[in-house]
């Protein structure tokens, strides 16, 4: 895909953060948007800013977690756009705790948002997607993706398998030469609101860390902007490149995995207990 002037894309989590920034920018390109969160009042501000930029935007409250409210998103964007080109698989959520302490509530209420609201979305629109002749996905992985890191279990979870399951997507829509691609997005820490809405429980005081101040400490981290984020992640599609590194950080993160596939661990272990203590 080497424009976005005339495509629809359809977005998940788009009342905030990489989302409202990857539909701003689209829409200045001149892409039609259908638009989904489960905030309400963010998605209408993002809805209201993009039909500003004069393009057509479609919105509507969806659950990504709930399989059959996707679908029925996805047979509304057709309904309402006449196709779809583009989606991005980018709602999520965030959760500290240790994989001990952690209920089993917390840790399905994360997987089903951050892994198969993935591939409820994946699914539900590929159908669309190969009738464009003309499609991408792009899923929203992490450099928690990459590598393990301690309090994340939940979300590394999520993530290495939107990985995973990314890159086996990729390889099937290559070998079947069916119009459509994919692209593994994998963000470093970006100025969002994640961190200030994640669940974070006290239980993380048991490997020595300070559940009080953890959602300032994480944010400090954050140093790419949601707009510089939807740039690197809309050139990639552009190229159609297999993964996308989003940040300094990522990138830091993913040579000091290949560097060290297993040290890295004591290097993250004492890193997570020195920023968080």
């Amino acid at each position: 895909m080497k424009g976005f002037a005339t495509k629809v894309a359809a977005i998940t989590g788009a009342g905030s953060g990489i989302g409202r920034a990857l539909a701003l920018d689209l829409a200045s390109r001149n892409c039609q948007l259908a638009l989904s969160d489960i905030d309400e009042e963010g998605l209408e501000e993002t809805a209201a800013e993009a039909t500003a930029l004069g393009v057509h935007v479609t919105s509507h409250k969806v659950d990504v977690a709930d399989r059959q409210a996707v679908y029925q998103w996805a047979d509304q964007v057709v309904a309402n756009h006449g196709t779809v080109n583009l989606v991005f698989n980018n709602a999520g959520v965030a959760l500290g705790s240790t994989i001990e302490g952690m209920s089993y509530e917390d840790f399905e209420w994360l997987m089903n948002i951050n892994f198969w609201g993935v591939v409820y979305g994946t699914k539900a629109f590929l159908p669309h997607l190969k009738a464009s002749g003309d499609g991408h996905i792009a899923n929203v992985s992490s450099i928690f993706g990459l590598a393990g890191i301690p309090t994340q279990g939940a979300y590394n979870a999520a993530k290495f398998a939107v990985r995973g399951f990314t890159e086996c997507l990729r390889q099937e829509l290559d070998m079947t030469s069916c119009g459509v691609s994919a692209t593994s997005v994998h963000p470093g820490g970006i100025k969002t609101s994640i961190a200030r809405s994640a669940r974070m429980s006290s239980n993380i005081s048991d490997l020595g860390m300070d559940a009080q101040s953890s959602h300032e400490k994480f944010e400090k981290a954050f140093i790419t902007s949601p707009e510089k984020a939807a740039r690197t992640i809309l050139r990639a599609i552009e190229r159609n490149q297999r993964r996308v590194l989003v940040g300094p950080d990522a990138h830091v993160y993913d040579w000091m995995v290949r560097l060290l596939p297993s040290r890295y661990q004591d290097i993250s272990r004492r890193f997570a207990k020195l920023a968080m203590h």
